[in-house]
């Protein structure tokens, strides 16, 4: 069981006040984590002691930097039990991750007449990638519905998974409604059709233990920024066979073997898929925050954020005029996206922010899933590690100011 009180005293943001004399709350770790004194300090290390480029130098700055870096790969492989460190591809972030797979192995396998296999409470980052590439091979998009209580409704999944799927590509998390899909049911119905899978884990690895090969998905996308890491990296998990058959996503140094002017050769995985310089820094931030999730256990770090959720719902329920979207706390993730009835979303926010609440309000990238619903925003509020019941007090606590201050 975790230590909340221990673990906050990690989390330097968390004694920062949100306004003079009041206290921050901090709930939109969906949308973006705090980062724990062990990350800001191995990024402060590495400049300090470190600074140098990777791979290519000979002196000791450049090696201890490399090892640094191939490291921090390493340790984030063996965090989502990735068969081997080659197979992990660093990004920018998750949206990344998308387009590299879009545009390598979907421009190289997808021609006229051939589907992509959605959801529709899909983040634009895994919709705009799969409709720009079906503009430019032929392809169609298709969309696995979900019902009004936010879950996949997969009563039609036979009919929509055919021999003319290629890819499914869908969110093992929610980052809407928190609901927690069935991955290794879609994983297998897309298999048995001869589809590739790519999952998107930018809500599930930050929260609950993730197994690449469990899953056995053919790609993986996550983002270290909503895990305790920094912003500006992120990973691609991929099959061996498939990340060695796609075309590189950039050209420039580090994933070149050969270079003449008649033509070049690639250099081996990952390097292949990292052209240019790469954010050295956010990479060691990254593996530093792998040490320190890894370290508190992520089955704790779930189950309390179940406890916090299940205690959030209950809360919120009785709200008079609140509205909760998604299913009951046992299927989702820390996750509690709401409406109240006569209050724009982001009147809500500004409210919360006023009593030091930090809440996300908008269609948080999910468009499509808000028009499907009527709604043109939601409120929502996430929770993590450090998320504590006093701070959901005080979110029910100050929602009652907001329905005082609209005479509800």
């Amino acid at each position: 069981m975790l230590d909340v009180d221990k673990v906050r005293k990690d989390f330097p943001i968390l004694a920062v006040e949100a306004h003079p004399g009041v206290p921050l709350v901090y709930l939109d770790s969906a949308a973006s984590s705090q980062k724990p004194t062990a990350v800001i300090e191995a990024m402060n290390a590495y400049y300090r002691t470190t600074n140098a480029n990777v791979h290519r130098g000979i002196h000791r700055l450049s090696e201890d930097a490399t090892n640094a870096y191939e490291g921090a790969r390493q340790r984030i492989a063996d965090f989502v039990n990735a068969p081997s460190a080659e197979q992990v591809i660093y990004t920018r972030n998750a949206t990344e991750a998308f387009n590299l797979v879009a545009a390598t192995w979907g421009r190289a396998n997808l021609g006229p007449g051939d589907e992509i296999l959605l959801t529709e409470m899909e983040h634009h980052a895994n919709i705009v990638p799969w409709q720009m590439v079906a503009q430019q091979t032929g392809a169609m998009v298709r969309y696995i519905p979900f019902t009004e209580d936010g879950r996949l409704d997969l009563t039609d999944l036979d009919n929509l998974l055919t021999e003319r799927t290629k890819l499914l590509s869908f969110t093992a998390v929610s980052n809407v409604f928190g609901t927690i899909n069935p991955v290794n049911q879609l994983v297998r119905a897309a298999h048995a059709v001869g589809a590739v899978v790519m999952v998107d884990a930018a809500q599930a690895v930050p929260h609950m233990a993730v197994d690449v090969q469990a899953w056995d998905c053919d790609f993986m996308a996550f983002s270290g920024h909503k895990m305790c890491g920094p912003t500006g990296i992120g990973i691609l998990y991929g099959k061996r066979e498939l990340l060695e058959a796609m075309p590189p996503y950039m050209g420039g140094g580090d994933m070149i073997r050969r270079v003449t002017l008649e033509g070049s050769t690639w250099n081996d995985l990952p390097w292949k898929f990292e052209a240019g310089t790469p954010s050295i820094a956010e990479g060691i931030g990254l593996g530093a925050a792998v040490d320190y999730l890894s370290h508190l256990g992520m089955d704790d770090i779930h189950a309390h954020e179940q406890h916090i959720t299940h205690y959030a719902l209950e809360s919120l329920s009785e709200i008079p005029g609140l509205k909760l979207w998604g299913p009951p706390a046992s299927e989702k993730a820390g996750v509690a996206t709401f409406t109240l009835e006569k209050v724009h979303p982001h009147d809500i926010a500004e409210i919360l922010d006023k009593e030091g609440i930090a809440i996300r309000a908008g269609h948080h990238c999910a468009m499509p899933l808000h028009h499907k619903l009527g709604l043109s925003a939601t409120a929502r509020a996430s929770f993590y590690l450090h998320t504590t019941t006093a701070e959901v007090d005080k979110l029910v606590a100050s929602l009652d100011k907001v329905r005082q201050i609209f005479r509800l």
